[in-house]
């Protein structure tokens, strides 16, 4: 990866939490929770993906910067929407995002070149570096809050 296209995604994860934080402004219960068509994610249901995947991202990141060669181990994100109580209020998860990646941050900023080459195994996807790991957080946070404007948009056309 180049320093541009580096620079370019750490950019992007860095908006993350504000396009997220935007995507609510104003979200009443009923949007939250509208499905916008069948096995689809709600609005709700999107926030605790993120606060799980974001603080899960985060010792990823961790552990890639300061072990050699970790393990890094997938996880399914259905059964975690299942079974952590994806129903429940927003705001602690809202926290949760805002913070992993604000710290996550402060790490990135200080990664050296060769920081962003060490590598890991990923259980899923096989050797795995800072900079795979990059390409697959930086834009994370946007195509949710992408999923989130769907689904308050579903819940509005619901109503009429």
């Amino acid at each position: 990866m180049d320093a541009a296209k580096r620079k370019e995604l750490i950019d992007q994860y860095n908006d993350g939490y504000r396009v997220v934080a935007e995507a609510l402004v104003g979200a009443k219960d009923a949007e939250l929770d509208a499905r916008p068509a069948p096995g689809k994610w709600t609005a709700r249901e999107v926030v605790h993906h993120l606060a799980d995947s974001e603080m899960t991202a985060a010792v990823r990141l961790r552990l890639l910067v300061g072990t050699d060669n970790p393990q890094i181990y997938g996880y399914n994100q259905e059964e975690f929407a299942k079974r952590l109580f994806y129903d429940r209020p927003t705001e602690a998860s809202l926290d949760a995002f805002k913070s992993a990646r604000r710290t996550t941050a402060e790490i990135i900023d200080r990664m050296s070149d060769a920081d962003w080459t060490r590598g890991g195994s990923h259980t899923e996807h096989g050797r795995y570096t800072p900079e795979r790991w990059l390409e697959i957080y930086g834009p994370h946070a946007h195509g949710h809050a992408e999923q989130i404007l769907v689904a308050r948009d579903a819940a509005r056309k619901q109503k009429t």
